[in-house]
């Protein structure tokens, strides 16, 4: 097949397929962009991606190390460029994939940030009374509970659909990344606040049908009047900070990704096994889930440290 005619091609038609055949999230196909975008502009003296070679890649990943892009970045630059290449030969774009023996920086293990449960206990109790009005208190206290109950990622927490909730479920059906489905249980505190929620929802859509040109009720079950439809990763990162805040928890501690990490560290703290956790994330590798284990190791190495008499 013939290559692409420009290097701004390459990008499209590599997140085109990106899309399609791995079903790859947009924020995913946005990184993507934005980091071959970046090597496009670098490359360009080079012929571009069709001619450039190995040492051509290699000085512009030793470039990035020089500009002081953190090593997360740096790979994720080079691993971006190894997926286009890789794409780029299959298709026949290229006889040879320049980036083949490229090796990138070392990315150091860090372990990521946690809270207690009583920490998770402050925050749910903040839900229940931080807003302006009854309704954003009710959609606060969802919010939190359906989260640390399920471990969700954000945007599967603020794009589920109405639908999911309906007839009180025991299991919430989640569509994560690459479009895959699993199912994950509700806390008895969680349907609770479900129901609370949904009945708002009813009773606000019910009396509005009464209004000139009612509207038709939202499919989400977070709406907002933007242009997604649904509240937004944005807004709900700064409700997390104004939660942390009303609980007592210092705000830099705690993102949406906190209360993921806590929702698996403490389910591996009361026994639960590795690889029911894995499912229940929807961890594609369980190496990404044993990143648990070395929390609690941590955690039971601070405690010798702090509380054996020998040690003081």
């Amino acid at each position: 097949m013939t290559a692409p005619a420009t290097d701004s091609d390459w990008i499209v038609l590599y997140l085109d397929a990106a899309a399609a055949e791995q079903g790859a999230a947009r924020n995913t196909l946005l990184a993507y962009g934005r980091d071959l975008q970046d090597a496009m502009a670098a490359l360009s003296k080079s012929g571009g991606f069709a001619t450039a070679d190995r040492a051509a890649l290699e000085a512009y990943i030793a470039r990035l190390e020089a500009e002081g892009l953190a090593p997360a970045t740096r790979a994720r630059r080079l691993s971006s460029l190894k997926q286009l290449y890789r794409f780029a030969h299959e298709e026949g774009w290229r006889d040879d994939n320049p980036t083949l023996q490229i090796t990138g920086p070392a990315r150091a293990r860090k372990l990521p940030n946690t809270l207690s449960m009583e920490e998770v206990d402050a925050l749910l109790e903040a839900a229940t009374t931080h807003g302006r009005t009854a309704s954003d208190r009710l959609r606060n206290h969802c919010l939190m509970q359906i989260l640390y109950a399920t471990g969700l990622r954000v945007t599967e927490l603020v794009s589920l659909p109405l639908a999911a909730l309906r007839g009180d479920p025991s299991m919430l059906l989640v569509l994560g990344k690459g479009g895959k489905e699993r199912m994950v249980p509700l806390s008895p505190p969680a349907r609770a606040a479900i129901a609370s929620w949904l009945n708002y929802l009813d009773e606000t859509h019910q009396a509005s049908r009464t209004a000139p040109n009612p509207a038709p009720q939202s499919p989400f079950a977070f709406p907002s009047r933007g242009k997604s439809g649904h509240l937004t990763r944005v807004r709900f990162f700064t409700l997390i900070k104004e939660l942390s805040a009303a609980a007592g928890i210092d705000p830099s501690r705690v993102t949406p990704h906190t209360l993921r990490h806590a929702f698996a560290t403490h389910l591996l703290q009361n026994g639960a096994d590795l690889r029911a956790i894995q499912t229940l994330l929807g961890h594609a590798d369980i190496a990404t889930t044993e990143i648990y284990t070395h929390i609690l190791d941590e955690r039971l190495r601070q405690l010798v440290l702090d509380k054996h008499p020998l040690a003081r």
